[in-house]
């Protein structure tokens, strides 16, 4: 979603040094997560594990690159919503 968003939205062909460092933090936060596979999507997690900072940053990307996912990745997408689910 990350790379949706720099490429598409900011309109830049490689992560731009934001977006990687985004990306960059979620992997941490995810190698850190103590559900490790069976991690839930973030909206059902009883843990919030993300900064204020990096927390809005990421609900912006997924704001603009959720809907979006249906058209670049439909399979990533279907399987996020069925986690939802």
């Amino acid at each position: 979603m990350i790379q949706l968003y720099c490429r598409k939205h900011e309109g830049n062909t490689q992560l731009c040094p934001s977006c990687k460092e985004l990306l960059d933090y979620a992997h941490r936060r995810l190698d850190r997560c103590r559900y490790g596979e069976d991690k839930p999507t973030c909206k059902k997690c009883p843990i919030h594990c993300y900064n204020p900072v990096m927390k809005e940053k990421i609900k912006t990307v997924m704001r603009w690159s959720g809907p979006r996912m249906l058209l670049y990745n439909p399979l990533a997408a279907i399987i996020h919503l069925a986690k939802e689910i």
